[in-house]
C-alpha cells in the first residue's frame, strides 16, 4: 500500500463530510470504511421509505392498507427495510418491549407452523420443541394483541421478507398461508409489508382479497439514465478516495450497469472492489483502470464458473 498519510490541506471537496474525515486516515481504516455497507439514497428508495412511514402511522381499521416491495434479487429491498426498521427500533422497558416494526423471514419451506415459529422467535418468545398449530396460533395472537394494547408497546407493522417462498409450497400450503395473511390483517389491524421478487406478487395475486389490499411498489433493474448518474455521483462521494472518481456519466453508467447486470447490490459490490484497488494502488479514484483491476465478476459469470466446476 502507498500514501499512508494525508495532508489535512488536501482538497477533499468531492467527498461527503463523513468520507472526508475517513479519507485523511491511514489506508487500513479507509479500507474498512470502504468495504462497509452504506446507505445511498435515490428516488425510488425515498418513495418506499415515505410510503412505509405513511403506513406505519395509519389508524387501525378493519381493512388495513398493505404494501408489496417487489424487485430482482440484490436490488436494495432488504436495505430499504432495514433502514426503515432501524429508524423505528425496538425499545426495552422494565415491564415490556416496544416493537413498532416486527420483521420476519418467510421460511424456505412455507408452512404455517414454521411461520408461526418464526414470528415467536422474532418476538423473543420462548419456544417449545413441538407445537400444535392451534397452540401456536393462539400464542402468537395473544402476544401480538398484548403488544398492541400495552401503551407505547405496539406492533404496528409486520414485514415478511422472502415472501416469494410461498410459491415453493404445494397448492394447499399456499392457500393456507394466504388465508393466514388475511386473518392476521383482519384480526390484528396492522399493516403487512411483503418483500420479495416478482413471484411474491404472483403469490398474492392468487387471492383476490389480498391482491386488492396489497399495493405493489417495484424496484426495477437500473438503466443508464439521469437517476443512475445521480446514484453513481452519490457512490463516488461516499468512498474515502482522495481524488474525484469520474463515474457519474451516461457512458460510465452503461458500462457499470452492464457489468453489474442492473442491480444496486451488484453495482455496490463492483464499486467497492474498485475503491479497494484505488486505495491499495495509490490511484485514489474509481476510473477505468481501477475498474479493470477490480476482482469483481457479475452474477451470470459467477454461475458459469460454478457450473464449469461441477462438470
Amino acid at each position: 500500500m502507498v500514501n499512508e498519510g494525508q495532508d489535512d490541506t488536501v482538497d477533499l471537496a468531492h467527498l461527503r463530510p463523513a468520507a472526508q474525515q475517513i479519507a485523511r486516515l491511514p489506508n487500513g481504516e479507509r479500507l474498512r470504511y470502504g468495504r462497509a455497507d452504506r446507505w445511498i439514497g435515490y428516488p425510488r428508495a425515498t418513495e418506499a421509505l415515505e410510503w412505509l412511514e405513511t403506513l406505519l402511522d395509519w389508524p387501525a381499521k378493519q381493512r388495513m392498507p398493505n404494501l408489496l416491495l417487489i424487485g430482482p434479487t440484490n436490488n436494495g429491498k432488504l436495505m430499504i427495510v432495514e433502514k426503515f426498521r432501524r429508524s423505528h427500533p425496538p425499545i426495552s422497558h422494565p415491564d415490556r418491549e416496544q416493537i413498532p416494526v416486527l420483521a420476519v423471514q418467510m421460511p424456505s419451506e412455507p408452512t404455517v407452523i414454521r411461520f408461526y415459529t418464526a414470528l415467536l422467535a422474532a418476538l423473543g418468545a420462548p419456544l417449545r420443541s413441538r407445537y400444535r398449530l392451534a397452540d401456536l396460533e393462539q400464542t402468537v395472537l395473544r402476544l401480538l394483541r398484548l403488544l398492541r394494547l400495552l401503551r407505547s408497546a405496539e406492533v404496528r407493522m409486520l414485514v415478511i421478507d422472502e415472501l416469494h417462498n410461498v410459491l415453493g409450497g404445494s397448492g394447499d400450503k399456499r392457500r393456507e398461508f394466504l388465508n393466514l395473511l388475511r386473518y392476521l390483517g383482519n384480526e390484528l389491524r396492522i399493516t403487512l409489508v411483503g418483500v420479495g421478487t416478482r413471484d411474491a406478487y404472483l403469490a398474492i395475486r392468487a387471492d383476490d382479497q389480498l391482491e386488492n389490499r396489497f399495493a405493489p411498489l417495484t424496484l426495477p433493474r437500473w438503466e443508464a439514465d439521469e437517476d443512475a448518474c445521480s446514484l453513481l455521483a452519490s457512490f463516488a462521494a461516499s468512498f474515502p478516495l482522495r481524488r474525484p472518481s469520474p463515474i457519474a456519466s451516461t457512458e460510465m453508467a452503461g458500462y457499470l450497469l452492464t457489468r453489474s447486470e442492473g442491480t444496486i447490490g451488484e453495482l455496490a459490490h463492483l464499486l467497492t472492489d474498485a475503491a479497494v484497488v484505488a486505495i491499495e494502488s495509490g490511484e485514489e479514484a474509481i476510473r477505468q483502470r481501477t475498474l479493470l483491476l477490480a476482482p469483481y465478476t457479475g452474477p451470470s459469470e459467477r454461475r458459469r464458473l460454478f457450473e464449469r466446476e461441477l462438470t
